[in-house]
């Protein structure tokens, strides 16, 4: 728990200093809906998918961004895995701009822990980003290229009993922090952080649901800063073939 508090407050100081170098500032409204699915085959072995739509413009009246992600899960053990994989992400241009594609292979350590009156997830992921340039209001068939890091912790605590289990009502906070890294980048290594607060429901042991707010503070490349309020509504769906003994 030291280790979390020490890294969050690295996070929010991080932000305080990028902040005071504000030059020029955009606000927008945003709504995410994702769905995350974990299957496992078997004591090792599992694959990972997550799917999401991103929209923005007073909450609804643009596509934003789409990703579709996909990983093999191996596991060391029931809370602890590692995934290796790849994401394809479409940004969509306004007006006359371009859509443009993203490849983005990952590797990501996750590992959970289940404490007396909360549960903590936590994950390491690298990115290696691949994005087609835009010259002249066109697709270009160059890429930008750069790594990123992402660290994300999340805690999970059950408003009735003292363990979220089916049929739970619970809390959701979780915060994530971007970490850019590569040649191509040169003043914007902070790229983003993502604080998020919400109410879920356990449905099943192998279904539940948050939603909830989320506050974003990004930099794009040069000394320019985003603000995001988001409305965010996840689903995570985990299918275990080894129990056939609840529905999925």
């Amino acid at each position: 728990m030291i280790k979390i508090v020490w890294i969050a407050c690295i996070g929010i100081l991080s932000v305080i200093s990028l902040y005071a170098q504000v030059k020029t500032t955009d606000r927008s409204e945003m709504t995410w809906v994702g769905y995350f699915n974990q299957t496992r085959f078997t004591d090792k072995s599992g694959l990972w998918l997550d799917l999401h739509l991103r929209l923005n413009d007073e909450f609804v009246n643009e596509v934003n961004q789409t990703i579709i992600r996909g990983a093999y899960i191996y596991y060391f053990s029931d809370n602890a895995r590692l995934n290796i994989g790849h994401a394809y992400v479409t940004r969509y241009g306004q007006g006359s701009a371009p859509n443009v594609p993203e490849q983005r292979p990952w590797a990501q350590i996750q590992w959970f822990e289940k404490k007396k009156y909360f549960n903590l997830m936590q994950w390491f992921r690298v990115e290696h980003r691949f994005r087609r340039r835009v010259s002249n209001g066109e697709l270009t068939n160059d890429y930008s290229k750069n790594w990123r890091f992402r660290y994300n912790f999340a805690l999970t605590l059950p408003l009735k009993g003292h363990q979220v289990v089916a049929k739970t009502p619970f809390i959701f906070f979780n915060d994530e922090i971007h970490i850019n890294a590569g040649k191509e980048i040169t003043n914007n290594y902070f790229d983003q952080n993502r604080l998020f607060l919400g109410l879920g429901y356990q449905f099943t042991s192998h279904l539940n649901a948050h939603l909830g707010y989320m506050y974003i503070f990004q930099q794009e490349p040069g000394n320019h800063f985003v603000h995001s309020n988001t409305i965010r509504l996840f689903v995570f769906h985990n299918i275990d073939w080894r129990d056939k003994s609840e529905p999925q």
